[in-house]
């Protein structure tokens, strides 16, 4: 990979003249940057998916190619590509689905609004992953047609698709009112009955660890009712009773849904495996009191679930904050607190809570301007992001708590060119907050310069326009690949110094 040629591919700042020079040498790594190109004319998306038929799909996505620009004998998967945005002529999928490479026929099947025809094809296709394909996307009709088909690998699929009627969902959980299936992914291929080692030898095998068959399919049978508990289509009464089932995996995918008895949701909440309580415990539908009694689960990871529910009672997040790692992502009940619950949360003796509130980016200045000289540094790192804190602030804040706090200024949309560039000038530097200054808006190319000091924050600084030319130039020879890429898609790099990169091709 030429990574100086991939970075100018990607470069806005590069001539009409030069982008045509590069299309006309383009291999796979140059034509995908410039498939990226906001400015590309149609021609030039043409002349590109003519030299590079995987642009040619990128481009179809993006809507810079259209029906009249493909020829489908000769770019199938850009046609498909246009199919699958529903801008495709339909007369082309005819064509497609005689296709003699599965995998194209495989995708044509997941494209919508495909003339019936197609559909009866692909539905009738030798490949089961074709018809599989078909299955997990069709509309009801013909989803509730496949639910019956002979290999279970189609059947599958049938549960996996929302469109399925729930009706059909249920007969899949039990098999009944369904032909017996003939064939599974381990039976077509092993003789039964046959367990699939979990440490398999063979290079060439991807059944999953523990497939089996004895001639009931029961690995793909199992898959085929987790599908359907996972489906929230499938009808609630029928799905509940799987609470109890002794299969751990089946219990697991009920634990998210939304619609089953308080019955099923208190069964759940005992259940021996962590995992399984730990989803439930995210679920919004569960009750207050079953939230509460969640709190003093004792998994970690259920408590962080709850933690990270929409619907907690407040109370019972501000207990869970004293005992739970929760991170220094937003929790959503904090997204969602009201006027009285914010000021309540920022006036907690416990700076864990206060915390999460500081994460908040839209306090009230008052609210704001106290968590700004709250004595935690934690609480002030947190809060040190939020906009509308002046200057003098933020610098007091470092001035109080040092490198403790210095990204989390650093990220301030709002931090000046001038308290930027001090950022970076600490002894020892603070790496986090030299990545954070060398993505900022507002970094002056000295602060920059400064940033490719640490290896992380290099190839940020050396994409950023506000870098001095002539380093954004020296860069260019780099030993890190990501440093030249970044540093030849830099709109400051010279324009004398473009063309000549060009020039030399």
């Amino acid at each position: 990979m030429n990574h100086v040629l991939c970075g100018l591919a990607a470069n806005a700042a590069l001539p009409p003249e030069s982008v045509d020079r590069l299309i006309a040498v383009a291999d796979d790594d140059i034509a995908e940057r410039l498939a990226g190109r906001t400015d590309l004319s149609r021609a030039q998306a043409v002349a590109l998916a003519l030299r590079v038929e995987e642009s040619a799909v990128h481009l179809a996505y993006a809507g810079r190619l259209t029906a009249a620009d493909i020829d489908p004998s000769v770019q199938p998967d850009a046609a498909l590509a246009l199919l699958d945005r529903g801008a495709g002529d339909p007369a082309w999928a005819f064509l497609l689905a005689a296709d003699p490479l599965v995998e194209r026929r495989e995708k044509l099947a997941s494209c919508p609004g495909l003339p019936a025809g197609v559909v009866e094809a692909l539905g009738a296709d030798t490949d089961v992953r074709v018809v599989a394909e078909l299955a997990s996307r069709a509309e009801p009709s013909v989803a509730a047609g496949l639910a019956g088909h002979p290999h279970a690998q189609v059947r599958r699929a049938v549960a996996f698709n929302e469109a399925t009627p729930p009706a059909v969902l249920a007969a899949l959980l039990t098999g009944e009112g369904l032909p017996p299936a003939r064939w599974c992914p381990v039976c077509e291929r092993e003789e039964t009955p046959f367990v699939h080692e979990p440490q398999c030898p063979r290079l060439d095998c991807d059944l999953p660890p523990g497939a089996s068959c004895d001639g009931s399919h029961e690995s793909t049978v199992h898959d085929i009712r987790r599908t359907v508990l996972g489906n929230p289509a499938a009808p609630a009464d029928s799905v509940a009773r799987f609470a109890a089932h002794p299969s751990a995996l089946l219990r697991w995918a009920l634990a998210a849904r939304p619609d089953l008895p308080a019955e099923a949701y208190g069964r759940l909440a005992v259940d021996p495996v962590p995992g399984v309580r730990a989803d439930l415990a995210g679920n919004p539908a569960i009750g207050a009191g079953l939230m509460n009694a969640l709190a003093g689960d004792p998994g970690h990871d259920v408590r962080r679930g709850l933690a990270h529910n929409p619907r907690v009672p407040l109370d019972v997040l501000v207990r869970l904050a004293a005992t739970v790692k929760l991170g220094t992502a937003l929790l959503p009940r904090i997204a969602v607190a009201g006027p009285a619950e914010v000021a309540e949360l920022a006036r907690s003796q416990d700076p864990a809570v206060r915390m999460l509130v500081a994460l908040r980016r839209d306090l009230p200045a008052e609210i704001r301007d106290a968590l700004a000289v709250d004595p935690d540094a934690k609480v002030v790192k947190a809060v040190a992001p939020h906009p509308g804190l002046s200057e003098a602030r933020l610098r007091a804040m470092v001035d109080r708590h040092g490198a403790r706090v210095a990204s989390g200024v650093a990220a301030n949309p709002d931090a000046t060119p001038v308290l930027l560039e001090d950022l970076t000038r600490g002894e020892p530097p603070v790496r986090r907050a030299l990545r954070e200054v060398a993505r900022h808006r507002n970094a002056t190319g000295a602060a920059l310069r400064n940033c490719l000091a640490d290896a992380r924050a290099r190839p940020l600084a050396a994409g950023h326009p506000a870098l001095f030319p002539h380093v954004v130039t020296e860069l260019l020879t780099d030993a890190d690949r990501q440093v030249v890429e970044a540093a030849a898609a830099n709109p400051s790099l010279p324009l004398a110094v473009m063309s000549d990169l060009v020039r030399r091709l």
